[in-house]
């Protein structure tokens, strides 16, 4: 079989070397005869689906970049070990991704060549790994991670029409590969379910965008405002978490709630501290190292107070914003203590902004006195009670009577029989659809999202109308002045018709030129034959 034009022989020797581990000249592979068969054919197939497979799993690992802070802490709750897992996990994804790429690039060459697809045994070691890897990871995903799927439908808003053209374009290239394996094959079977296969997929494909949705394929004068800034312990991305200086950085980004968690010690003052323990975020270890592993409200205010609240931020860096601290907020960061709820109340105070707060371990026995010593501190902080919003559920209904005017903020939905009409929910962003969010605005109720760190899913929250977000990128939400992107539903008719146009037009070039090189190509091996015939004649005369 000759070369196809365009493909040379040392370019088609190379891409055997590479895919088959194999450095076969073709005139070596004409005597041997090889050809491609149809476990070669399964092959290509498992690597196409391999592909696919690892593509789906880079998709899904960006997606949950949003959401992989918590993963961290989980994990340095389990092992005591700190490590930003992001980057292990895009490492390793992009080593994936590239490695079954190259396969299918080496073999759709190779078919475009007209060369056999003989992959060595190692190859297939590896693949069959690679496709291990990944169901591994989905499935703990969908164990350890379960609420990851729900993002994974919300991010379906913001990237759905763009995936559309991405997929349109990736068939309409497939089609040349598979042009050319048309015209080869004698297989007049297989010819037939591959079209119609191909045929099937690129028709749904065309009419897809019939069933995609987003909130932000809408006109510009109806786009609610912009959602309010909830700074998740502060601004943690800036400055050690639950401190003065987190407070006081997310007030620099504009957040109009300072979002936290409060504990109470053991001699009853309450302080601001997320974990149980003091390990994660202070050096306890160090100068208690016997109790470090003890509740943090068996702490007496004392003992918290000689503890660093800061410097694990540099020495961790929880965040790839801690390299680019200037040296006087470094410094600032190693003079941070435990601060009190009385600190924080007066410099949210004075901030003028609110303060929204969960009350921790709400299954301690001393819970009420915890909310009695909360309650004490708030009334003679004398921050205006309209800026406290009270999250917890336990007691609620004494601290209503105790401290009217503080604003009750419900980690629920709203039931069909509800006593009292709720005016406050915070929820996780998974838990609220679209629709939701419009209905509970239409109804005057504030819906905060948490936590919201990358601007694809701030932006679809947005176009959806939420009232805020809570968030740990308060510096990088600030800075969004519109949503990522907005389409009229007329212009997104349009792109949807002409991507669709441009899509069948190039499909339908490449069968036709491919189709015109096919019969070339047999037209010249036909008259090389009658030419070698006539050789033979007058060599036997």
């Amino acid at each position: 079989m000759a070369d196809p034009p365009g493909c040379c022989r040392p370019c088609a020797t190379c891409l055997l070397c590479l895919y088959s581990c194999q450095w076969i000249t073709t005139k070596k592979e004409k005597r041997k005869g090889l050809r491609t068969t149809k476990c070669d054919c399964s092959w290509f197939l498992f690597i196409f689906c391999v592909f696919l497979f690892t593509l789906v799993w880079l998709y899904f690992a960006i997606i949950i970049l949003n959401d992989f802070h918590n993963f961290n802490e989980f994990i340095f709750k389990q092992r005591k070990l700190w490590l930003d897992w992001s980057v292990v996990l895009l490492i390793a994804t992009a080593v994936l991704i590239t490695y079954s790429a190259v396969l299918l690039v080496l073999a759709l060459c190779l078919q475009l060549c007209g060369q056999p697809l003989k992959l060595h045994w190692l190859h297939k070691t590896l693949l069959i790994l690679t496709a291990l890897v990944v169901a591994a990871a989905f499935t703990g995903l969908g164990i350890k991670w379960a609420e990851e799927w729900r993002s994974a439908r919300i991010s379906l808003q913001a990237t759905g029409p763009f995936l559309h053209i991405g997929i349109v374009g990736g068939m309409t290239l497939l089609a040349w590969p598979l042009a050319s394996f048309i015209y080869r094959t004698r297989n007049t079977g297989l010819k037939v379910f591959l079209l119609l296969v191909y045929c099937v997929v690129v028709i749904a494909l065309y009419l897809a965008p019939l069933g995609i949705t987003s909130p932000c394929i809408m006109e510009e004068n109806q786009l609610p405002p912009k959602p309010a800034l909830v700074g998740h312990r502060g601004a943690p991305m800036l400055a050690p978490e639950n401190t003065l200086m987190s407070l006081h950085k997310a007030v620099d980004c504009d957040v109009q709630v300072f979002e936290t968690d409060v504990m109470v010690s053991a001699d009853g003052v309450p302080f601001l501290m997320h974990d149980e323990e003091l390990t994660r975020t202070t050096n306890v270890r160090a100068v208690f190292p016997e109790r470090a592993a003890l509740n943090s409200t068996a702490f007496n205010w004392t003992d918290l107070q000689q503890l660093d609240a800061g410097s694990w931020f540099l020495e961790r860096r929880p965040f790839p914003t801690v390299q680019s601290l200037s040296a006087g907020d470094r410094y600032q960061v190693t003079k941070q203590r435990i601060p009190s709820l009385e600190q924080a109340l007066e410099a949210t105070k004075q901030s003028n902004i609110s303060i929204m707060f969960d009350l921790r371990p709400e299954n301690h026995s001393d819970y009420q006195s915890f909310v009695n010593a909360t309650l004490e501190v708030i009334l003679q902080s004398g921050i205006p009670l309209q800026q406290v919003l009270w999250l917890p559920d336990g007691f609620r209904e004494q601290v209503k009577q105790q401290a009217p005017g503080v604003q009750q903020v419900y980690g629920r939905k709203r039931l069909q029989n509800e006593k009292e009409p709720l005016l406050h929910v915070n929820l996780p962003y998974q838990d609220m659809s679209s629709e939701e969010i419009r209905q509970y605005r239409q109804d005057n109720i504030s819906v905060n999202l948490y936590v919201v760190n990358q601007p694809w899913l701030f932006s679809v929250l947005w176009c959806s109308g939420v009232s805020s977000v809570t968030t740990n990128a308060c510096q990088v939400l600030k800075e969004m002045k519109h949503p990522i992107w907005l389409l009229p539903s007329s212009t997104y008719l349009m792109i949807w018709i002409v991507v669709d146009c441009t899509s069948f037009l190039a499909i339908l070039w490449a069968f036709l030129l491919l189709k015109k090189c096919s019969q070339r190509r047999r037209l010249a091996e036909s008259e090389t034959d009658v030419l070698l015939t006539k050789i033979n004649s007058l060599m036997q005369e």
